[in-house]
């Protein structure tokens, strides 16, 4: 259901590709999120919230730079503050979190928002805007885990093992918010150019 490893790894190569061909500040940023796969922008987005001390859910100059510095993306400084300058639309020296990840996510047409919409939907039982171990009970079968049936892992254990894909790597907290997901499939989605692939891609993966 999440990326397979193979589509993962090829969305990396082409995401690291395309980083050298870009000259546009966000799309160098973007793709150096997704050069670490399709969680790449979802746990930039995390790491930006952590620093976030005065939890006013925007980021000033100083906050951006130590942001990107942090997650370990490696662009010259004035790449960084053309960045900045170009996310600030309103020039009031802040950007704000859903400004930037909206802009940073790659573009995908509304048919394929609404199935990964869909998606979530579907796994968000309790309908909080979360999804946790606790939602996937029913949702997601285990049954052909090769863990499950070795007896190694429990159901949640498999269970926490497959939110964890769609988490970022260095923060796992079990719990999956549709803007995460939407990060996560919106990197997956660059990695696939034909709509009627993505289409059958989420119909059979999550029996929509």
């Amino acid at each position: 259901m999440a990326c397979t490893q193979r589509g993962n790894n090829e969305l990396k190569m082409k995401a690291k590709r395309m980083m050298k061909e870009a000259k546009d500040p966000i799309e160098k940023l973007r793709y150096a999120c997704l050069a670490r796969g399709a969680s790449g922008i979802k746990g930039l987005g995390r790491t930006f919230r952590i620093m976030d001390d005065d939890s006013d859910l925007s980021l000033n100059m100083k906050e951006f730079k130590k942001g990107i510095h942090d997650y370990g993306l490696i662009m010259d400084d004035d790449v960084v503050s053309s960045l900045f300058e170009q996310l600030d639309k309103d020039h009031s020296g802040s950007l704000s979190f859903d400004e930037f990840l909206t802009a940073l996510r790659p573009p995908m047409n509304n048919s394929r928002k609404e199935l990964i919409r869909r998606a979530f939907q579907k796994l968000d039982r309790t309908g909080d805007g979360v999804v946790t171990v606790q939602d996937l009970h029913g949702v997601y079968n285990v049954k052909k885990h090769p863990k499950y049936i070795s007896g190694e892992w429990t159901e949640d254990q498999c269970l926490k093992q497959f939110l964890d894909s769609f988490d970022s790597p260095n923060d796992k907290d079990g719990k999956v918010t549709e803007e995460e997901f939407l990060n996560y499939y919106a990197g997956v989605s660059a990695s696939v150019d034909n709509d009627a692939y993505f289409h059958l891609m989420m119909t059979n993966a999550w029996k929509l």
